[in-house]
């Protein structure tokens, strides 16, 4: 009988190349790589490999035994997946990514009550401006700004960011009338928006076609930075409602004046699963007070 563990030394030596880096990817020297291969071999009274100039190349059986042992290793996660979605108590653990603005301002305030609903679950919070992939399993759950594209993934539109412009509180009336300019005096305090490659933004197109001189010389990629300007004293800008709000150093200067969906994307294979749906389930909660509080449409 063929053993599973054998099949893995088979594809590490075909994806490395070598016995010793098929070791190095393993955890084991090359003397078991070579031992593991020779009791294969044996078992299946074929050769698997010849070397050519210091490599490992398969031979015909090779191939045939490469192509199978790919095949059940696909079996054997999508199986691994399967079952493990379809635990009945919330508990273990629960990747999840997003924007650091959403990650940061937020979700982190508010997981405790996640811990204290849910005391077996963990959470890995991953902060990223770039895009983890649901679909390889580097995340189980995202919150996107984007549409998902992924094909095969469970999406669902949460609702929309409302945006209003914020400035310190200290500059507020240095801003004159409508659309983010509050009070009497000279519109002299500057836009700060987001570099070029994010000019595709709500946030920044607005600022683009409404906001008036003078614009910021800093631009940045992130929602963070805005605010840590903004909060310095250094212009105004768009931020988030929930943001805004919770800093008692700013005041908002018109009603919301553009809004981004956000969307909650999660692997199909861990949609059954007891802790994926008490995360979801926590987000949901997040959303509908912010809906209720008028900072998400």
């Amino acid at each position: 009988m063929i053993n599973w563990n054998d099949m893995r030394f088979v594809l590490a030596i075909v994806r490395e190349g070598t016995l010793s880096a098929a070791g190095r990817s393993l955890g084991v020297d090359q003397t078991t790589v070579t031992r593991r291969l020779a009791a294969l071999e044996e078992g299946l009274n074929a050769r698997l490999f010849d070397r050519r100039d210091g490599r490992l190349i398969p031979t015909p059986a090779g191939e045939e035994v490469i192509t199978r042992a790919e095949r059940a290793e696909v079996e054997l996660a999508a199986l691994e997946r399967d079952v493990a979605g379809r635990d009945t108590k919330p508990g273990g653990l629960v990747r999840m990514t997003s924007v650091p603005t959403l990650s940061n301002r937020l979700l982190a305030p508010r997981v405790g009550l996640l811990f204290e609903t849910y005391p077996d679950i963990d959470l890995d919070l991953i902060a990223e401006p770039a895009t983890l992939s649901v679909t390889r399993r580097e995340a189980d759950i995202a919150l996107r700004l984007t549409r998902p594209t992924e094909d095969g993934m469970i999406a669902r539109r949460l609702g929309a960011i409302r945006y209003a412009p914020y400035a310190r509180s200290d500059l507020a009336d240095r801003v004159d009338g409508a659309e983010g300019r509050r009070g009497a005096g000279d519109a002299d305090l500057a836009w700060i928006t987001y570099e070029e490659s994010f000019a595709a933004i709500p946030q920044a197109k607005w600022i683009a076609k409404e906001g008036k001189e003078p614009l910021s010389p800093l631009r940045v990629n992130d929602g963070e930075p805005i605010l840590q300007a903004v909060l310095a004293g250094l212009g105004r800008s768009l931020l988030p409602v929930f943001v805004g709000e919770a800093e008692p150093g700013l005041t908002r200067l018109s009603d919301p004046v553009t809004s981004r969906d956000v969307w909650l994307v999660v692997h199909p294979h861990v949609r059954r699963s007891a802790r994926i749906d008490a995360v979801v389930g926590w987000i949901d909660g997040i959303f509908a007070e912010l809906k209720k509080a008028g900072a998400v449409a």
